[in-house]
């Protein structure tokens, strides 16, 4: 398993899909499964740029961790987790599952610019935006402490240029184990 993280728009979703198809892994994108339930609460609370609460996230992304696992695939994890909690679930769960956690880091003027070409729903209001970043901020570090503290290993690449550019970082991190 491996998972990615990094605010909006920094590249989680694309280079997960490219690893996972390397891989013959399956891309896990915690907004996606987010997204994708019936849940009205789920969708209220993404509206507003704001973390959908523990108790609904964690449940759904564990029935998705775990039907990825059944199929005897690896989990590419995008986003997830973010909170303390999800963490200590994680670290509790899966750690030693995880191969790394690789923080993908790009400049939040490029982020906002990434984020008004893609043209989804919820990228279009910059509060909504700015209120996701600074939620992910917020947590990112403790999340990592707590991971890291399970021994797992946490990396940082740079999220800028081509995306061929960064998935070679992203390879190139997760062959040495140090920074690209």
């Amino acid at each position: 398993m491996i998972i990615l993280m990094g605010l909006a728009g920094s590249g989680k979703s694309t280079q997960g899909q490219i690893l996972a198809e390397e891989r013959n892994g399956v891309w896990l994108s915690a907004g996606q499964v987010l997204r994708d339930t019936d849940n009205e609460e789920v969708h209220e609370v993404q509206k507003r740029g704001e973390l959908v609460d523990d108790r609904l996230t964690i449940p759904l992304m564990a029935e998705a961790i775990a039907a990825v696992q059944q199929s005897g695939k690896e989990v590419i994890l995008d986003g997830y987790p973010r909170t303390v909690e999800q963490a200590e679930w994680v670290a509790d769960n899966l750690a030693a599952q995880i191969e790394a956690v690789v923080q993908i880091n790009v400049p939040k003027a490029e982020l906002i610019q990434r984020l008004k070409l893609r043209g989804r729903a919820d990228d279009e209001d910059a509060g909504v935006i700015e209120e996701r970043f600074r939620v992910v901020e917020q947590n990112i570090h403790t999340v990592c402490e707590i991971l890291a503290a399970k021994d797992v290993s946490i990396l940082q690449i740079d999220g800028v240029g081509t995306m061929e550019e960064v998935t070679r970082r992203l390879h190139e991190v997760l062959n040495t184990g140090r920074v690209a």
